[in-house]
């Protein structure tokens, strides 16, 4: 057994609320939950599945961030504890209940069809409508803050870029050299916020695992281009290091597609491994609940789309108009398992690493912080 889920902080300690304080201090105005200091430019380094825990476990491989944990801070994630979900808190400064990006692959509500909001396939769908809220870097941009956002070139103009990063300068930049240099060249001018993300941690962790030799190699290239980024900070700036989930290797792995006890009275299949949303048939809600429920006891929180909604895993607060996105029935591991679907998801039932669900591990995010101020 387990304790209960790690609901997020929001509010007080989550991802929308480090980029709301970040704004903040920028003296674009609005809350600073977090309380960050002010500065004339700021630099997010934002690392795919750098989980608070797995630093903290190998930190021999990373001693320049090791060397910024006693004076650092943890954050929540948000849920589910996915890069969709993430990108898209730090790039509104919202919850996932308000901006709607609640899960990998979401129901489209009258569309009978899932939509993938990270490869945006499934159904056309145009960002503005999918994510209407206004983003982070619209609200710098109208405080005459230059928002600029530095990552592969191939992420520009996607529909997840285009729901996340609207009104950022996007500055497209390939190796982790390019990164660095690109970024610091940014921050050379006056009132810029400069975000730099870096993917292949996470990705690596998937395919073979988080500590492998493959992910710790992956980890020294974060370490060295954290270390580079501040060593570069013109005066009066600040860096921040921080995630957007952790990540966990699973033991076991339950295929949902061919398990009758799982398949029965289900209309779709959403969500992802760690964090699945359960599309019933109308009038089957209840008997899936039930079987999802036995066939995962002792292995995963299970709960209606009410409960989740009232025990504020999304947030606060969930916009009615999402609340045909979340499915009626709400799985999330907590023991060392993945609920897979290798028909639909070939690829994914095949990984090692997996995140998204209400564990420390994946909610558990670093904030780390230089300062040339």
């Amino acid at each position: 057994m387990t304790n209960g889920p790690h609901v997020p902080a929001y509010g007080a300690g989550s991802l929308p609320d480090l980029s709301r304080s970040l704004l903040a201090s920028l003296g674009a105005g609005g809350p600073n939950p977090l309380g960050i200091e002010p500065a004339e430019r700021t630099c997010l380094f934002l690392v795919d599945g750098l989980g608070a825990e797995l630093l903290a476990a190998h930190a021999a491989s990373a001693p320049f961030l090791a060397s910024l944990l006693d004076e650092s801070r943890t954050l929540t994630a948000g849920f589910p504890a996915t890069t969709v979900t993430s990108l898209c808190s730090i790039g509104t400064g919202v919850s996932p209940g308000e901006h709607g990006m609640l899960g990998l692959t979401l129901a489209v509500p009258g569309t009978g069809r899932l939509f993938n909001c990270l490869r945006w396939t499934g159904v056309p769908m145009d960002p503005l409508d999918w994510q209407p809220t206004e983003t982070i870097y619209q609200r710098a941009a109208a405080a005459g803050i230059d928002a600029v956002y530095v990552a592969p070139g191939a992420f520009e103009g996607t529909g997840l870029t285009g729901a996340v990063y609207r009104g950022v300068r996007y500055a497209a930049a390939e190796t982790p050299d390019e990164r660095v240099a690109r970024a610091l060249a940014e921050l050379r001018g006056p009132r810029t916020h400069v975000t730099v993300y870096y993917g292949d941690l996470d990705a690596v962790g998937h395919m073979v695992g988080a500590g492998t030799d493959e992910w710790l190699a992956q980890l020294a290239i974060v370490d060295s281009m954290a270390e580079r980024l501040a060593a570069g900070l013109p005066p009066g700036s600040a860096l921040y290091v921080t995630a957007d989930h952790g990540m966990v290797n699973v033991t076991e792995k339950l295929d949902a597609e061919t398990t009758p006890e799982l398949t029965h009275g289900v209309a779709l299949l959403g969500g992802e491994a760690r964090a699945r949303h359960v599309y019933a048939r109308e009038g089957a809600a209840a008997e899936v609940l039930a079987a999802w429920r036995e066939t995962l006891r002792d292995r995963a929180w299970v709960v209606p789309r009410e409960e989740a909604v009232e025990s504020g895993w999304f947030g606060p607060k969930v916009r009615p108009e999402w609340l045909g996105r979340i499915g009626d029935v709400i799985a999330v591991p907590y023991a060392d398992l993945a609920i897979v679907a290798p028909r639909a998801h070939r690829l994914e039932s095949l990984f090692t690493g997996y995140h998204g669900s209400m564990t420390t591990a994946e909610q558990n995010i670093p904030l780390l912080e230089v300062s040339t101020r």
